[in-house]
């Protein structure tokens, strides 16, 4: 891969969120210029570690359009993952809503074609409803990359999302994305 391309990093307020660094940090050393985008309650919560990001990126996490006027705040992306991806982001992108800064740049990301992965957390009991599963098989139809089910991430129990946490599978991601990038 030449040096110099650039991945959003698009993170939801869910438990691996917590650990974004262990992503901002492999995807550098895989030669990623990254920039963290962190839904509004990812920002807003306790689920992102803002100073540790922003080190590790050596950009500041966006969360908010920009202002009319304002130049443009990151570089153009070349590819997207999605990380960890809610179900309540994954039913709304599927259904065409970008009432965030995130939900817009992943919307935007599928009409250019950019190689865009999803890597899901959520819990059976989330996954057991119907518009999750309609939402993972519409983002697939639009030429998302969701690794869901066998061979990928498959949910967990109710209550055991913290244990599940540690071994979230952030290389799984970006090796997905990588595969994605033209060859050249």
């Amino acid at each position: 891969m030449s040096p110099g391309r650039v991945l959003y990093l698009i993170v939801c307020a869910a438990g691996p969120a917590g650990d974004a660094v262990r992503a901002v940090v492999a995807a550098k050393d895989r030669g990623w210029d990254v920039c963290v985008i962190a839904t509004p309650a990812a920002a807003e919560g306790d689920f992102i570690d803002r100073p540790a990001l922003e080190s590790a990126s050596g950009r500041p996490v966006r969360s908010t359009w920009r202002r009319s006027g304002e130049e443009k705040r990151n570089p153009p992306a070349d590819a997207v993952v999605v990380a960890p991806m809610t179900m309540n982001t994954a039913n709304k992108w599927a259904a065409g809503i970008a009432d965030t800064y995130a939900l817009g740049l992943v919307a935007e990301a599928v009409g250019l074609g950019l190689p865009v992965v999803a890597l899901p957390f959520w819990s059976t009991a989330l996954d057991s409803h119907p518009a999750t599963r309609r939402a993972v098989e519409t983002l697939r139809g639009a030429g998302v990359r969701v690794l869901y089910g066998a061979g990928a991430w498959v949910p967990h129990a109710p209550g055991t999302g913290e244990e599940r946490r540690a071994s979230y599978p952030w290389d799984l991601a970006l090796d997905a994305v990588e595969r994605l990038l033209p060859r050249g």
